[in-house]
């Protein structure tokens, strides 16, 4: 208990720090989560794959965290050269390269062309299930790197980092994710999906759900970033695809018959097990104020 509250300290504080601490600490603290979380993604699809086993983590890593990598670095201005004639700088030719073209056209190119030299390893593997690879691999982009590229375009608002709404967005979840284990070990009885996960009950995932909304418009008085209706637009976003996210997650594990993703944090699991519900939030609270903010 006591290595689990200690490794829970840690943890906050280093988020704390990352959100709070600008824009290249946002930057490299969601770099390492999201290549934290890849990692353990591909050691669970590539379980089984024994051949190469660690070179397969590692390009899917690689491929996963690209669009992060790219996306952020261009939209927070992090790798520019030092004097135009510079030409030495380790970034002068991407800085050039990319000072007039879309981020985001960027990051799918470059993720394309990863993609592409993947289909040659495994040719040059000679696996015995090529595609279910490269479908391994897909899978690691679609679930963990597009969402957290979209936590970039939450984090930035009228041109600037605002590590309020990344703050807001997190504590949301953490709210639902905590309050629906505390209240549901307290008074929980009814099964809420046993078939994936039989200690989540209804009375916690409903006690998790009016929490959040209680965290929502606590954080509309404090955190002036959105306005009522957007914290409640998010508490709906993480109430409803924060739980799934959590489900989904344990599908994964009993899929390969495990209990967690990792063992980064004493007593927590790994990152994929931190940061599941996050995940599966993210694009559908990006989407959510695309649409209400126009």
């Amino acid at each position: 208990m006591k290595q689990r509250a200690i490794s829970a300290g840690i943890f906050v504080l280093a988020m704390l720090g990352g959100v709070f601490g600008g824009a290249k600490a946002f930057y490299f603290l969601f770099a390492l989560i999201t290549g934290g979380c890849l990692w353990e993604l591909m050691g669970l699809l590539f379980g089984e794959e024994k051949n190469h086993f660690s070179l397969r983590k590692i390009a899917g890593t690689l491929l996963g965290v690209l669009p992060f990598l790219v996306y952020g670095s261009k939209i927070f201005n992090l790798f520019v050269p030092l004097t135009s004639g510079d030409q030495f700088h380790p970034y002068f030719f991407v800085a050039n390269m990319s000072e007039n073209v879309n981020p985001i056209l960027m990051a799918i190119m470059l993720l394309l062309l990863f993609l592409y030299l993947l289909f040659i390893l495994e040719l040059l593997l000679q696996s015995k299930q090529p595609f279910t690879n490269i479908g391994n691999y897909l899978l690691g982009v679609v679930y963990v790197g597009i969402p957290f590229s979209l936590l970039i375009t939450i984090s930035y608002w009228h041109d600037n980092y605002a590590p309020s709404r990344v703050f807001g967005l997190l504590l949301l979840t953490w709210t639902n994710d905590t309050l629906a284990y505390l209240i549901g070990s307290k008074i929980g009885k009814t099964p809420f999906f046993s078939r994936i996960s039989p200690k989540k009950t209804w009375e916690g995932t409903l006690g998790g759900v009016v929490c959040t909304f209680i965290m929502a418009y606590l954080l509309s008085k404090w955190i002036t970033d959105f306005g009522i209706d957007e914290w409640l637009l998010l508490a709906v976003c993480v109430a409803v695809f924060g739980t799934l996210g959590d489900l989904v997650e344990s599908m994964l594990k009993r899929s390969v018959n495990i209990k967690d993703s990792g063992s980064i944090l004493p007593g927590h699991g790994g990152f994929l097990d931190r940061f599941d519900s996050f995940i599966f939030v993210l694009p559908f609270a990006w989407l959510a104020l695309m649409i209400w903010e126009g």
